[in-house]
């Protein structure tokens, strides 16, 4: 409680590897750290909830109801509920992921 982190610190880059941390995990949501190698990826999927991702190293192309973008160091992109989604790592990055598990109104 009250621990202050170094986000990008928190997972190591792994060759050929996504590499995921589970910071906080609630009924109401979750937060994880990844981080992935070049050229590996999450393939397309939806979630029924709200997920944020914010690059915090490197760059990604997301896809996000068919439409690419490149998200970088810095940056982040909403992934609404119910849009499938997709990611792959341009270069190795890391990311922290917000999931609202509360259904949208």
């Amino acid at each position: 409680m009250g621990e202050v982190l170094d986000a990008a610190a928190l997972v190591a880059y792994a060759e050929g590897s996504v590499v995921s941390r589970t910071l906080i995990n609630r009924d109401t949501g979750s937060v994880t750290a990844f981080s992935f190698a070049k050229g590996e990826g999450l393939s397309e999927h939806s979630a029924p909830f709200d997920a944020l991702v914010h690059v915090l190293d490197g760059e990604a192309e997301i896809k996000v109801g068919g439409v690419e973008h490149r998200v970088k160091a810095g940056q982040m992109i909403l992934m609404p509920a119910g849009v499938p989604h997709a990611l792959k790592a341009v270069e190795r990055f890391k990311m922290t992921l917000f999931l609202a598990r509360v259904r949208p109104s």
